[in-house]
């Protein structure tokens, strides 16, 4: 690694502690009575939508990769799987349920 590739990883990880606080630090240090542009309330909307595929589809693609293996192919069916249930019924504890079952159960039938 160069000096070079070594900055920009520092760079990167003090701007986004630097938004990071800021974000937070904005509640603190802004006025009460402060207006948030609509255009602002529009797109705050939309955060958890973004942020939760964000933290969850690195996990069920990438991880416990066997050794010459793209993406898992089990966590993805489990995830396709639990998606659906969510869709149909709504219900947390049966999409937990039917994700973990379905993820178990191919496992087993791969080792095998």
């Amino acid at each position: 690694m160069s000096i070079a590739t070594d900055w920009y990883g520092v760079v990167t990880i003090v701007g986004a502690g630097l938004v990071t606080v800021a974000a937070r630090a904005s509640f603190i240090v802004l006025p009460a009575r402060t207006a948030v542009p609509a255009w602002l309330k529009r797109a705050l909307k939309f955060v958890a939508a973004a942020v939760l595929p964000a933290l969850i589809l690195p996990d069920v693609l990438f991880r416990d990769l066997a050794p010459q293996e793209i993406v898992n192919i089990y966590r993805i069916a489990a995830a396709l799987c639990a998606a659906w249930v969510a869709w149909r019924t709504r219900n947390i504890f049966a999409t937990l349920g039917v994700g973990m079952a379905v993820l178990w159960l191919l496992k087993l039938l791969g080792s095998v």
